[in-house]
């Protein structure tokens, strides 16, 4: 089960606003990491969190009893985290609020089995968000057996 994932982001506060209005939930300060960081909060029964840092951020190890230190390094834009994540709102009010944020969207549907709104925020952080229609049919596909078929079909073996 997840919790929470930390991205990173041109504009924190206003990333973390975009997901806070998927979710109907809030957007706070998370002052915990680095300076300008943000949150989005669900307000649903998981206590879902995503962690918007500013772009650059990395988190490293600190030695002893301390916590993971935020370090500003040169910002890339372009890398392979990504989230799928539901949402109650229509595939239309998803579409009129990307629109509004300036975020390119649109309806794919991954590997013929289930949809998605395929979201690049800041031309460069990809988010893809399921309707209650997608979430089904994501959940209905996305089990341990449905993938182990899979890759038999595909001639790949199982690890171990």
């Amino acid at each position: 089960m997840l919790f929470h994932l930390s991205i990173e982001a041109d504009n924190p506060q206003r990333m973390a606003q975009f997901f806070a209005e998927i979710w109907d939930g809030e957007a706070l300060p998370f002052p915990s990491v680095t300076p300008g960081s943000w949150a989005a909060l669900a307000g649903d029964d998981r206590a879902t969190m995503i962690e918007i840092y500013p772009r650059g951020t990395e988190l490293h190890a600190v030695a002893g009893d301390n916590d993971a230190a935020g370090v500003r390094v040169a910002p890339h834009r372009h890398n392979a985290t990504h989230m799928a994540i539901a949402t109650a709102k229509s595939e239309a009010e998803i579409y009129t609020l990307c629109d509004r944020y300036g975020y390119a969207a649109k309806y794919r549907k991954r590997g013929g089995v289930f949809g998605v709104i395929e979201i690049f925020a800041e031309d460069c952080q990809m988010i893809e968000v399921l309707t209650e229609e997608m979430q089904r049919e994501y959940t209905g596909a996305i089990t341990i057996e449905n993938w182990k078929m899979m890759l038999q079909a595909r001639g790949l073996a199982e690890a171990a």
